[in-house]
């Protein structure tokens, strides 16, 4: 038996503990230092029986650890009890420093709560320190060594070798002990934190590899165009990387796509759109620079890649080439807007253009001077006037496109004999004046104009029509129609392919005898309407003869000579008239001079 009077009990235990705390040194995981936990009590402390619970995730306790008995480990590994449960077990009995020891005659309180137990009975004591099989010693585990740490478990042992209960020598051996382990499990539990830390990572960081690699692969090898650009700062909009598909559509290498940003490459009609969706994210349809200075339709969805703390980091573009969609685009608005056999304006868009120019709102009390408007309907002096450009011209010297007019415009507003968008194949689009703050300038109704019939309020020159009593120095906005004389017998005779060839070969001599500015547009069968504005009435007379003496040539189909005259009728267009009006006009104005002529005064061979 032991007794603290032999001291070489007390050596021997104390090799057997610092034996037990040795072994605690070597075990590899959490599990293994539990479990040398559990066996060292058994091994270096003398008791029969030992368990260790410890505090899980949710503050319960489950038996991690049993050692002593076989049937004990089978019993209660795995179990768990509630910490509720366990508070009130460290919370009564009696205090022996950090253990507490509940004697038999106290713990039958606690036999039906939910703390696993090995539970054995057997005879009352036969002296005062023999321990009885129901008697319950616990060595509470905090991280701090003490109990202002926090509680990582509780070791339980049961039955002493030597029968007795723990004298003070045994009492401060296993209290050594529980320090000693509430260390080795805190580190234990740490290296198994950093190992799944570890873990983590190394999955996180090969996650993130193969994101990486996928996103490599699909930007490069992308069928359509991608960029990554810079987002704010000095760089802003620098292009870092442009995949292959981009680089081939712009004809331009991957090093040189790093010299520019979108803005150098963009259509200047479209910086304004450019801009607004670099700063705000979302998609777009522009035109960007070749590297031989043509211009290609793309759409461009572009999407901001941000970080929690640090913001928006760069802006990730997606650039799909849409030139044929756009020239589709184009073929549809020229055809619904154009004559089909002579490529001229139709009716409906020569009535778009008429009304564009007229306001609802005719010349008042106000004296309306018709002062020069230029070719595009342009006051001398407007910059000074408005402070801003022409009001159907681009902010680079083009004429504008207005509502009801297709894009690029042609006619008085826009340039009837300008290059074709389709005629070398790429659709090249049309300025929109809304782009440019410009407004819908010719399409108010409002009071209040000026000597020279510009109206302050809304940026509208007013047209006023010209008549006998107008100055010769007055200028207006001349509409001619032409009748052709002869061509019905030409179609009749000859048929109607001979027919739509003379039609073709009357738009060209016209087109050709018009100014840039002005507008030639096909009504239907062989009538004809020419808008010209800035004109005097001697100089729509002249005019009007220039375009009937171009007319009259013989003009050549499949080898033979045929040959047509015109009747030209002179209206002019003014504020507060409708678009039929000023044709129904001219029309009558036509009829008026074809039978004042002589027959052989109309036709010309």
């Amino acid at each position: 038996m032991e007794t603290e009077s032999e001291p070489y009990v007390r050596l021997t235990t104390l090799r057997q503990v610092h034996q037990a705390v040795a072994d605690l040194n070597t075990a590899r995981s959490l599990a293994d230092t539990l479990q040398t936990v559990a066996e060292g009590v058994v091994n270096g402390l003398g008791y029969e029986l030992a368990a260790v619970n410890l505090v899980r995730p949710d503050g319960d306790l489950v038996v991690a650890a049993v050692a002593g008995s076989a049937s004990a480990e089978a019993f209660l590994s795995g179990r768990v009890g509630s910490r509720v449960s366990w508070e009130r077990r460290l919370s009564m009995g009696e205090r022996w420093g950090e253990l507490r020891f509940i004697p038999y005659t106290e713990g039958w309180v606690l036999d039906d709560d939910d703390v696993p137990q090995w539970r054995t009975t057997g005879p009352a004591p036969r002296f005062p320190d023999e321990w009885h099989p129901m008697d319950r010693l616990l060595a509470p585990l905090y991280s701090a060594g003490s109990a202002g740490g926090e509680l990582l478990g509780v070791i339980s042992v049961d039955r002493p070798r030597n029968g007795r209960r723990p004298g003070a020598w045994g009492r401060e051996a296993l209290q050594m002990y529980a320090f000693q382990s509430a260390i080795a499990i805190s580190n234990a539990k740490l290296r198994a934190d950093m190992q799944r830390a570890l873990v983590r990572l190394e999955r996180e960081q090969q996650a993130l590899r193969a994101s990486e690699e996928s996103f490599r692969q699909a930007f490069e090898y992308a069928p359509s165009g991608m960029a990554i650009a810079e987002l704010g700062g000095d760089q802003h909009g620098r292009l870092h990387r442009a995949n292959d598909a981009l680089c081939r559509l712009l004809g331009r290498p991957a090093s040189q796509m790093r010299r520019y940003s979108f803005s150098d490459l963009v259509h200047p009609e479209d910086i304004g759109t450019l801009l607004r969706t670099s700063a705000e994210g979302g998609r777009a349809e522009l035109r960007l620079r070749r590297r031989d200075d043509t211009f290609v339709w793309v759409s461009l969805r572009n999407s901001v890649v941000a970080d929690a703390a640090d913001g928006p980091i760069y802006l990730l573009t997606h650039v799909e080439d849409i030139e044929d969609r756009k020239r589709h685009e184009l073929q549809l608005a020229h055809r619904a807007s154009h004559d089909s056999l002579t490529g001229l304006p139709n009716s409906a868009e020569l009535r778009a253009r008429l009304s564009a120019r007229l306001c609802g709102r005719p010349p008042g009390s106000e004296t309306h001077a018709t002062a020069d408007h230029g070719p595009f309907g342009r006051l001398d002096g407007f910059d000074e006037v408005a402070g801003v450009g022409d009001p159907f011209g681009g902010p680079f010297g083009e004429p504008l496109g207005i509502p009801g007019v297709v894009p690029g415009g042609d006619g008085v507003y826009g340039h009837d004999r300008a290059p074709d968008p389709l005629a070398d194949g790429r659709p090249t689009g049309g300025y929109r004046p809304a782009d440019y703050g410009l407004g819908d300038y010719g399409l108010g109704d409002y009071p209040g104009g000026d000597a020279a019939g510009y109206d302050h309020r809304d940026h509208h020159v007013h047209t006023v029509p010209l008549d006998e009593h107008s100055d010769e120095g007055d200028k207006g906005l001349a509409v001619l129609f032409c009748d052709l004389d002869g061509f019905k017998s030409i179609n009749d005779r000859f048929g109607h392919h001979t027919g739509d060839a003379v039609l073709i070969e009357v738009a060209r001599r016209l087109s050709s005898g018009v100014r840039d500015g002005d507008t030639v547009a096909r009504l239907g069968g062989d009538e004809f309407v020419v808008l010209a504005d800035g004109l005097g009435r001697a100089d729509a007379e002249d005019l009007a003869v220039r375009l009937r003496n171009a007319i009259i040539p013989p003009i050549r189909v499949d080898g033979r000579a045929v040959r047509v005259g015109a009747s030209f009728g002179i209206g002019w267009a003014g504020c507060g008239m409708s678009a039929d009006e000023v044709l129904r006009s001219a029309d009558q104005r036509m009829y008026v001079e074809k039978r004042s002529r002589a027959r052989t005064g109309r036709r010309a061979g």
